[in-house]
């Protein structure tokens, strides 16, 4: 597995990778375009690809404008082998490097991902107007949780 710096022309692997969860799934397809994640990449913050055998299996994007965890996906298939465990300490560490204010994300409720992020120290600070539940990561918890992750 190789993990790296999300380049542009990583966009339409990432997006393949995006339309094939099933948590969390986008409705519509269309919502998510091109340019949204070229505007990601290049203005608004940073993102990370793992690769196995030259194809994307997941990727994480943070939003440095908005402090918040834009996406973070693994492709079916490729789950609980550590993939996203490495995409988000990437995307933190990195996150928390330029900044020292808290990063949210929200995502649905009753997944595995809602699993995933408490486990990796998030603290649910509310529930969206959409019903999924908002995490927050302050910088003081990152730093301890990534001395100790569990």
């Amino acid at each position: 597995m190789i993990f790296r710096q999300a380049t542009i022309d990583d966009i339409e692997s990432m997006h393949e990778v995006r339309l094939a969860v099933t948590e969390n799934a986008l409705t519509n397809p269309d919502l998510i375009t091109f340019n949204d994640y070229k505007e990601y990449l290049l203005q608004r913050g940073l993102g990370w690809v793992c690769e196995s055998g030259n194809v994307i299996v997941g990727f994480a994007i943070v939003d440095l404008n908005q402090n918040n965890v834009w996406a973070l996906f693994v492709k079916p298939g490729f789950e609980m082998k550590g993939i996203g465990r490495k995409l988000h300490d990437t995307m933190l560490e990195c996150y928390f490097s330029n900044t020292t204010e808290p990063i949210w994300l929200s995502t649905a409720p009753g997944t595995r991902a809602e699993t995933f992020y408490r486990k990796a120290g998030w603290v649910q600070t509310g529930v969206r107007v959409n019903g999924e539940i908002k995490f927050e990561m302050t910088y003081i918890e990152w730093e301890k949780h990534s001395k100790n992750p569990s």
